[in-house]
């Protein structure tokens, strides 16, 4: 059942790395695109901050939902394969979002998007695991996750240009042609990955899945991966309108907040990902839950403050938020049955999105206006975020880890 990683050599893994960053580059910014199109929602369409809070949730509960569904076959197909045809549909249903006539298209739109987004993110995550032995397992995080560094640095911020020059539709079109080039890229560059379906004596679907739910090693991953995801999302879909409403930011000068982050992390990503490597999971992961809380707190009770503040408080903000998750999805995907990690990757993404989509909810309804138009207890959400990052460290003390000292637990 413990099948060993995929050999290839350090070039071909650092193209599949490559690759597999290139499209969770798109799809972390079909995502993130959202957030700072808020505030042109909210005026186009004429809805609340609940309604757009309801717009965001949609993407992350549909991809839940699809997780689950993925749960039943994610594992019995070549991951190269199923990778793929799943990319495909999302370049489709991310065109769709950007051909939405109004509010109502849209939702639909973005539920089919997260509905292959969801599956996508979690079968690139098992597609590393399988590959990369655990002891690397840090950088080979730090590579992927450095899509999301570049998705602020460039994405989200050509993304805004787009649709501040010609309409917010633009930014999806652009990322389903991208999508499309990507698709073409991953068929020529990635390797046959079947090497999970080699295995003798596979269990069952369903008694794959009953096998990975009843796992109490797996029930404190997905409570850890939970916490993971709620910490930031109580206040991150919201920043862009408490930015301009509260603390003076111009509209056209949301994209310097995430150039800043993102040049940033595209830097500290790599860093973290070795420091992972070399002090350990968790210690690495400790280190930065706690730091994130800083820079969240400060966020959502900052003041009409320049932009210089601004910008240093928010730089802070991404480098932490972004940088926890490096050490986290390690531990997350080491925590997973190796003969199952399909499954559980599928089944983590369903936590995940829910754990998302339930901290964006909670964060809208938080939220409210007052007279003059100004954002009321954003603090609240920053303070319940603030509590599931220190819920997230006490959980990532009881994982436990495969390919880390034969099952020891992942600690420095």
């Amino acid at each position: 059942m413990n099948n060993p990683p995929i050999a290839l050599s350090h070039r071909r893994e650092l193209w599949l790395l490559i690759t597999i960053a290139g499209i969770q580059f798109t799809h972390i910014l079909d995502f993130m695109i959202m957030m700072p199109l808020g505030p042109q929602f909210t005026r186009l369409f004429g809805i609340s901050d609940a309604q757009f809070g309801l717009l965001v949730s949609a993407y992350t509960l549909s991809a839940g939902v699809s997780g689950l569904a993925a749960a039943t076959y994610v594992d019995r197909f070549d991951r190269k394969r199923l990778l793929l045809t799943l990319y495909g549909l999302f370049a489709l249903a991310t065109l769709a979002c950007g051909l939405a006539p109004g509010y109502g298209f849209l939702m639909v739109a973005r539920v089919a998007a997260g509905m292959f987004g969801g599956v996508l993110s979690a079968l690139s995550q098992t597609i590393v695991a399988d590959v990369v032995p655990f002891e690397r397992r840090g950088r080979a995080m730090g590579i992927v996750m450095s899509s999301f560094s570049v998705s602020t640095v460039a994405g989200v911020p050509l993304g805004l240009f787009l649709a501040s020059h010609w309409s917010w539709q633009a930014p999806f079109i652009g990322i389903a042609l991208l999508s499309g080039v990507l698709a073409l890229g991953a068929a020529l560059t990635l390797p046959q990955l079947n090497h999970h379906l080699l295995v003798k004596d596979r269990p069952s679907i369903w008694r794959g899945i009953g096998m990975v739910l009843v796992e109490p090693n797996h029930q404190r991953a997905f409570a850890f991966s939970a916490l993971l995801m709620f910490t930031g999302f109580t206040i991150l879909p919201y920043l862009t309108i408490y930015m301009q409403t509260n603390v003076g930011v111009q509209e056209t000068q949301i994209p310097y907040l995430y150039l800043c982050g993102g040049v940033a992390t595209l830097f500290t990503a790599r860093l973290f990902g070795r420091l992972a490597d070399r002090l350990g999971k968790v210690r690495t992961f400790t280190m930065l839950a706690l730091a994130v809380i800083v820079p969240m707190l400060a966020t959502t009770l900052m003041p009409h403050w320049p932009l210089r503040g601004v910008l240093v408080v928010s730089t802070l903000l991404f480098i932490c938020m972004s940088g926890r998750m490096i050490p986290g999805m390690a531990l997350v995907t080491g925590a997973a049955n190796p003969a199952l990690r399909g499954t559980f990757m599928a089944l983590n993404a369903s936590v995940q999105s829910a754990a998302m989509g339930l901290a964006s909810f909670l964060g809208g309804l938080i939220i409210s206006r007052d007279a003059a138009g100004l954002v009321q207890h954003y603090w609240v959400s920053g303070l319940l975020g603030a509590g599931a990052s220190l819920a997230a460290i006490a959980m990532a003390r009881r994982l436990r880890v495969h390919g880390a000292g034969m099952g020891h637990p992942a600690a420095p």
